[in-house]
């Protein structure tokens, strides 16, 4: 698994087309720049304040999505967190 499938920014602005807002009403609702919603866009991980802050205006639990993604992975992720030098060791290998 690579974890950009859990890539935080990516999430949030899917989610925010499916829900059919913009950046703007975002940026307004959790008093940012627009600018400032892009970045979170393009981030991988997110302060959990902020990610509070934008389940809460969006009314969408992405710590649930979060989790969800960790379960269906569980063995994988656990291996790429706790046994980090034997991931890095099967990546060498598979070049």
């Amino acid at each position: 698994m690579d974890l950009k499938t859990i890539h935080l920014g990516t999430m949030v602005k899917r989610e925010l087309k499916a829900q059919g807002r913009t950046v703007v009403w975002l940026a307004r609702t959790i008093n940012m720049e627009r600018s400032s919603v892009y970045k979170i866009f393009e981030r991988n991980t997110l302060d959990v304040g902020l990610l509070i802050r934008i389940s809460l205006v969006m009314d969408h639990d992405f710590f649930q999505d979060v989790s969800n993604k960790i379960q269906e992975n569980y063995d994988e992720i656990y291996e790429m967190f706790l046994n980090p030098s034997k991931t890095v060791y099967q990546k060498k290998k598979r070049r």
